[in-house]
């Protein structure tokens, strides 16, 4: 016997129009002439040698990922992010939830963030119908596509819209697919039920992105390089919206979550940057690099010349390369992104930077590689 559930379609959900927001991307751009004048020395030794370990790590086609928080994107560095990749110094992005929904906010009005404390009270936080309707929306379609979560929005914002296939092509589907393909089936069943439920038109559904330059999602499925999405049931403000569904998200997180181990596989010799992701980015990375291990191990190999940088900015005053993992009554052995990078192998450095001074000073130190 199921426990009663909480029914969504009794939200009052408001426009994204009335919302009052925090950030505006026009303002909180991080130029690219921007560079960091406070870094300490030892800070900026780390980040020297990430730069060569990365350059080292593309002249021989070896995976340079890079994991971060929402603030990364919050914090204006979707621009920079965008050249990173472009110049073909970043690999593979990935990011949880909020950072895919604050990029997308970005594209789609130029804003992003709201007063939780004030929306809360309200009963107002996250209940908007354009984040809601149209994210949900492109996840339903990317898993009917075959798409990860990542890419499902990117090409959403990419294209300004979403292809809606008519329900007689989706029952067909349904119909020849339960037996042949009953994933394909499944993901097809719940965007019928969907566009039945909600009303949807077929054909091409229009959404404008004026903001879409400033999108890392877009500009990552333009140049076709890995933007995955790796999201938790219940964290971000989609799940408000009726139209969220629960299986959809399943399947476009698993397929970004195994297109994550494959660049994880191809880690020896390559780099790994984790900025300002106390738990999205150390849980993905030790599953990933556990089964790319069993793999290379089966084939006589293993995955022991990688190079991590966890960049955050708490204070950390134990020495991880030096002492090892500290005892259970150190509050350092619960920094879980330390703690769990300390275990990975290869070579660790724990970095106390702002996202912003990292990640611009790096950008700079590549491009003084490139120019030479």
């Amino acid at each position: 016997m199921s426990h009663p559930q909480f029914d969504r379609n009794k939200l009052l959900i408001r426009s994204l129009s009335e919302r009052k927001n925090q950030v505006s991307i026009r303002e909180k751009q991080v130029p690219l002439t921007y560079r960091p004048k406070d870094l300490p020395d030892a800070g900026r030794e780390i980040i020297r040698l990430t730069a060569e370990k990365i350059a080292g790590a593309r002249s021989n086609g070896r995976s340079v990922i890079l994991a971060f928080g929402a603030h990364s994107i919050k914090n204006g560095l979707g621009p920079l992010l965008s050249e990173l990749i472009k110049e073909g110094w970043i690999t593979h992005l990935a990011t949880n939830g909020a950072g895919i929904i604050h990029d997308w906010e970005f594209a789609f009005q130029g804003f992003t963030g709201e007063s939780v404390r004030e929306n809360v009270t309200k009963g107002q936080f996250g209940i908007w119908e354009e984040t809601g309707r149209f994210i949900n929306l492109a996840i339903i379609c990317g898993a009917y596509e075959g798409l990860g979560y990542g890419e499902s929005i990117g090409k959403m914002i990419s294209q300004e819209g979403l292809h809606i296939p008519g329900r007689d092509q989706l029952l067909r589907e349904i119909r020849s697919g339960i037996e042949k393909d009953p994933r394909h089936a499944a993901a097809a069943t719940d965007l019928y039920d969907t566009i039945s439920k909600y009303d949807i038109s077929p054909g091409f559904m229009k959404i404008p992105h004026p903001f879409k330059e400033y999108s890392v999602q877009c500009r990552a499925y333009d140049l076709k390089i890995p933007f995955t999405g790796h999201p938790m049931i219940g964290h971000d403000i989609i799940y408000n919206h009726p139209l969220n569904n629960g299986a959809a998200i399943g399947r476009t997180a698993l397929t970004d979550f195994l297109c994550f181990t494959k660049s994880v596989s191809m880690l020896e010799g390559g780099v790994y940057l984790s900025v300002g992701s106390a738990v999205m980015s150390p849980m993905i990375f030790e599953k990933a690099l556990s089964m790319s291990q069993n793999v290379e191990l089966q084939n006589g190999r293993h995955i022991e010349n990688h190079f991590m940088v966890v960049a955050d900015i708490a204070e950390n005053r134990w020495d991880w390369n030096k002492n090892g993992e500290p005892p259970a009554d150190n509050p350092a052995y619960y920094l879980r992104y330390c703690k769990t990078f300390s275990r990975m192998g290869g070579e660790m450095h724990y970095l106390q930077a702002d996202n912003r001074d990292f990640l611009a000073e790096l950008f700079h130190l590549l491009s003084d590689k490139a120019s030479l």
